[in-house]
């Protein structure tokens, strides 16, 4: 009998019975996002971290434990508990801290400068435009934030920077003007970026002709290594004068791009765009997905931040591919609209939407390297866009 009473005691202290049906949510929700990262092979080295952060966090929620804050007797309100350390802290929210100290955003965004190749933007400087024309989800998503009523300007301009489909600048954005919403815009951003293959290529259909969907666009000129070493200096000098705030991602992403361009720094790119990336990138998934915690996360601001970046994202990609066909016209059917989709910064993974699409309706299309222009443009115009944000919010 007593084996029984131990059973049931145990069974009293699981999180089987501790648990609320917000947190059940959550977790179904992370074995979805599983089945599209392993499964359905969605950007997995994105979603798979993050949904298992999701779950674990739902699972047993004291992993991202806070003790430093405590709730009041009388109303509940959190306030700080100087008989606390910091070493109790849940090991989650200790990792997390590189999150909302903005390391990671920025470490992110080296590997990503020492991974990319500037040489198409340079190749087609018009690419820049189809870069700029896909922040329009930004500019529309904060117009819908404030029409909501729901977000004071500094909320809304960090809800619109998922417009832009870039992770790290959302959390960079966010972390400065709106804290306290730093998980929900940073697993909308991440898992929008990761579902890129479901969310573009309707939008990208219903914008465009069969016609203009085959188009076959010339080979890029070859750029000289000159040009791509001088590129990430020039960048770095005229955006960071114009925009001061900008500077830590504007600045790491050239720095990350000087890395593999120089070719006097290959032990350095390497880390960049490998170790350094890989580990920065499990630390900040994992952690990002353990902020969905279902009882502070299913809420009527949450479930509007998801929509409203469900929407942001949706215009950004219309934004380019409009702009794309208004090229098409201009120079007489040489550019493919599809690669206007890839102006939104989640690289490489919307160009090679462009790509894939273009296949489909013309098998010799190789838009790859096309699509790669406006691909990089992106990430230099929400960065530039962040930057104009923080400044007038900030």
């Amino acid at each position: 009998m007593s084996i029984i009473n131990a059973l049931v005691e145990l069974f009293k202290e699981s999180n089987f019975v501790n648990l609320e049906w917000q947190n059940w949510a959550m977790i179904l929700l992370s074995f979805g996002l599983l089945y599209l990262a392993i499964v359905k092979k969605f950007e997995p080295l994105l979603l798979l971290p993050i949904a298992f952060g999701m779950m674990l966090v739902n699972v047993y929620p004291e992993i991202m434990a806070d003790p430093l804050l405590i709730a009041t007797p009388d109303d509940g309100t959190l306030i700080k508990d100087t008989a606390a350390h910091w070493y109790d802290t849940g090991v989650f929210r200790l990792i997390y801290t590189g999150v909302k100290s903005s390391i990671f955003p920025c470490l992110i965004f080296m590997g990503v400068g020492a991974m990319t190749d500037f040489g198409p933007l340079l190749a087609n400087p018009s690419s820049l435009l189809l870069g700029a024309a896909a922040q329009l989800g930004i500019y529309v998503a904060f117009m819908i934030a404030i029409i909501t009523g729901q977000f004071t300007p500094e909320e809304a301009a960090s809800i619109a920077i998922i417009g832009g489909a870039d992770g790290p600048t959302a959390i960079y954005l966010t972390g400065q003007l709106a804290p306290h919403l730093l998980g929900p815009i940073a697993v909308a951003a991440y898992s929008y970026m990761a579902l890129i293959p479901l969310i573009q290529p309707p939008i990208m259909k219903l914008l465009t002709t069969k016609k203009e969907r085959q188009i076959k666009m010339d080979q890029l000129r070859t750029v000289s290594k000159t040009e791509k070493i001088i590129f990430p200096i020039v960048v770095t000098v005229i955006c960071v004068l114009t925009l001061p705030s900008v500077a830590p991602l504007i600045g790491m992403l050239m720095l990350g791009n000087l890395f593999k361009e120089s070719g006097v720094t290959d032990r350095l790119s390497d880390t960049a765009q490998n170790s350094l990336c890989n580990i920065v990138t499990i630390m900040l998934g994992v952690t990002v997905g353990a902020t969905a915690e279902g009882k502070t996360f299913l809420d009527i601001k949450t479930i509007l931040i998801v929509g409203i970046g469900l929407l942001a994202f949706a215009f950004s990609t219309a934004g380019g591919v409009v702009f794309a066909k208004l090229m098409c016209l201009i120079t007489k059917g040489k550019v493919n609209p599809l690669i206007g989709s890839a102006g939104v910064s989640a690289v490489p993974m919307a160009a090679r939407v462009s790509q894939v699409e273009g296949r489909k309706y013309n098998p010799s299309n190789f838009l790859l390297m096309h699509a790669m222009g406006p691909n990089v443009a992106g990430v230099i115009g929400s960065a530039v866009a962040a930057g104009f944000l923080l400044s007038q919010f900030g």
